[in-house]
């Protein structure tokens, strides 16, 4: 008898914004139920803390990007209430940058939404019993961007967790572009402008543009 079995199902909380999504994860696990087994979901981060708080899971399962709030903010929150409980991150973006700022803020794993029935299972099966998981996609180009950015081989912004998009549009920040003027320059929608602008600000710690340039002349990012 292994490990995983004579610990029982791994016990998961699913979390998105979108409840589509979670039925769908539901469906995804539910012929594992042996293996797996969903006790609990929260729509949004608005109720995922006090969901995950009284049910206390073995893993939380949740999306890096929600319309109101991080995933990684809530990996964070969940962390600092409770060190011990263990928090994937499933994502659409195939950018180690995430993966990046996933493990800085305490993730066992970062898992894109192609994954297979069968891999979500088997990693929620290590990380449960005490491994990372890293999407296999993932895991060669993030060993070779940690060594590159080691010896300073890369771009402005990579060491605070910019992606290179990011740290263009930082860039236009500091040279006193307008949300439009970034988005003409970059031939991009006002919105994903918008979207860029708030993960630059959480990954620098600020709250508006003007305290982004400030930071990143301050942190040598741009001169």
């Amino acid at each position: 008898m292994t490990a995983a079995v004579m610990a029982g199902p791994v016990r998961v909380v699913l979390v998105d914004d979108h409840e589509i999504v979670i039925e769908g994860l539901k469906a995804m696990l539910g012929p594992f139920n042996s293996r797996v087994r969903v006790v609990g979901s929260a729509v949004g981060v608005e109720n995922a803390l006090s969901v995950v708080a009284g049910l206390k899971p073995d893993i939380v399962l949740c999306d890096v990007r929600m319309q109101r709030a991080s995933g990684l903010d809530l990996c964070r929150s969940i962390r600092e209430r409770d060190p011990d409980r263990k928090v994937i991150l499933l994502s659409v973006y195939d950018d180690e940058q995430y993966l990046f700022q996933a493990l800085r803020v305490g993730a066992s794993g970062y898992l894109l939404k192609g994954i297979t029935s069968d891999e979500l299972v088997r990693q929620l099966e290590y990380v449960r019993d005490g491994s990372t998981a890293i999407d296999s996609s993932l895991a060669a180009r993030a060993v070779d961007t940690a060594a590159r950015l080691q010896s300073d081989e890369f771009w402005p912004g990579a060491r605070q967790g910019l992606t290179q998009r990011e740290s263009e549009i930082l860039s236009l920040i500091v040279n006193g572009l307008s949300n439009r003027g970034i988005a003409n320059k970059l031939v991009i929608g006002d919105e994903t402008v918008k979207s860029h602008l708030r993960s630059i600000y959480r990954k620098l710690g600020v709250s508006d543009r003007t305290s982004a340039a400030a930071t990143a002349l301050r942190e040598g990012i741009y001169r």
